[in-house]
């Protein structure tokens, strides 16, 4: 499996397709998958050359739609050269950049030009990409479309940039606007300044929980309020990112059942760690909304279970060192974000293998319905003939530690470091080509440009 190499066919004795996990062989022609076929141990035509993995599963390559590459202008927190090589090593065959953190932002057509510029030439996997919706934007959210952002974020609390300044109502219904009839979506950083009690004025800035205090459940569960109204008087799809507190899944489920196109996400790090293990000063674990407590993280995998959370991304949200205040340990004042798309896969089924999730329900949550929600269902997410040819190859039983020589990304901070993880990525095929194997890269970046195509209104 030699990176930069053209796959004709991947064998495997465990290939998961369809509703099982069978011997299979996976015919690839142009970068398409042409044909599944069950292996009888002697189907092959001669003249194909086959890879043969052995009892390595394989599966369709992660779709991470939740990814800060921060290109151009913070490239000193994360490059599309590094986060790339770290999806691949991850077997994340996809990802969908975040309009912030790169200066320009992803606001107007030309700063999405600037982006794709900025990408091109750079990427080890495939990349789409959102727009943004900032104050006063929303006669650029149609050209964007057109120019094909996969849709656009936007916040309703201050995003921690100043050139990403968060919404109004006002902004949200001229949005909404915009947005009907162009099958685009609107994603929501859903939390919203509350008047809440306000903690100890001694508290110790350096302890999780007055961080933890500062971000109560009630600034999610307003914002998503919102959202749902908004939601179902405009029927404009919408979709909240990164959820934390389960106080919030009830309005969701009552929202969804009332006929609003409403989906959700959490991340990994809300599914693994836990408020009551952040030691003092551990900044890295920092994120927003912020990691919350073991029972609410019980919740959040109840709601995965259930499908009311429809999909698992990573948020994957690096910065430098030095932003972090590793030095100080002072939560109030470190970035808020936490790196781990390398790490996602191996992350969610080192926990969702114990609690009763099938590797048909890793596909759902990390492929389908990622891909899905950026309309690029009709192409990734699935082992199925006219899909690309992205798989991830990897064994499900096989432990491992992360270690710093591993990690991909450009800042190797992460609350993840030292924990063994189940699940070892082994390689990576992007549209038919090895992009990464045992450690190893292609010479030379194969992914390319996603623009989405919408279904739009004649009239757009």
């Amino acid at each position: 499996m030699e990176p930069g190499t053209i796959v004709s066919a991947v064998r495997s004795r465990r290939v998961l397709y369809g509703k099982k996990i069978i011997p299979a062989v996976i015919i690839i022609k142009e970068g398409k998958i042409q044909s599944i076929l069950p292996d009888s141990g002697a189907i092959m035509h001669r003249d194909i050359e086959v890879l043969d993995v052995g009892d390595s599963l394989v599966m369709p390559g992660i779709v991470d739609c939740h990814v800060h590459v921060n290109e151009p202008g913070r490239t000193n927190w994360e490059g599309y050269w590094t986060a790339t090589r770290a999806a691949a090593a991850g077997g994340v065959t996809t990802i969908v950049d975040m309009p912030l953190n790169s200066i320009p932002p992803t606001t107007t057509l030309g700063n999405f030009h600037e982006k794709l510029y900025s990408a091109t030439g750079q990427c080890f996997v495939d990349t789409a990409f959102w727009g943004g919706v900032i104050p006063g934007n929303q006669l650029e959210l149609k050209p964007m479309v057109q120019g094909g952002v996969a849709g656009f974020k936007c916040f309703l609390i201050h995003s921690g940039v100043d050139e990403f300044p968060h919404v109004s109502d006002a902004d949200l219904h001229a949005t909404m606007k915009q947005l009907q009839g162009t099958d685009s979506v609107l994603l929501f950083h859903a939390e919203r300044e509350v008047q809440h009690l306000a903690s100890e004025e001694r508290a110790d800035p350096c302890e999780y929980s007055t961080f933890l205090k500062s971000r109560p459940d009630i600034m999610e569960y307003e914002a998503i309020l919102n959202v749902t109204k908004l939601c179902l008087q405009y029927q404009v799809r919408c979709h909240i990112v990164h959820l934390s507190s389960a106080q919030s899944l009830e309005l969701i489920k009552a929202a969804r059942q009332a006929g609003a196109p409403l989906t959700v996400e959490t991340t990994h790090h809300y599914l693994n760690l836990s408020a009551e293990n952040i030691p003092a000063g551990a900044t890295h674990f920092k994120c927003c909304p912020p990691i919350r407590d073991a029972a609410n993280q019980e919740l959040l995998w109840s709601a995965l279970k259930s499908g009311d959370i429809d999909m698992v991304v990573s948020d994957h949200s690096p910065c430098t060192p030095d932003l972090k205040c590793l030095d100080s340990g002072d939560f109030m004042e470190a970035w808020g974000g936490i790196s781990s798309m390398q790490f996602g896969l191996s992350l969610f089924w080192t926990s969702a293998s114990k609690k009763g999730f099938s590797l048909f329900d890793t596909v759902r949550l990390l492929c389908k319905e990622p891909a899905k929600l950026c309309r690029l269902d009709n192409q990734k997410g699935n082992l199925i003939p006219g899909h690309d040819a992205d798989l991830v190859i990897w064994d499900p039983e096989k432990h491992f530690t992360v270690k710093e020589e591993h990690i991909h990304h450009k800042n190797k901070l992460t609350p993840y470091l030292g924990l063994t993880l189940l699940g070892e990525v082994k390689g990576t095929i992007v549209r038919g080509r090895v992009v990464y194997s045992q450690g190893c890269f292609s010479s030379h970046p194969l992914g390319k440009h996603l623009l989405i195509q919408h279904k739009t209104q004649a009239s757009l």
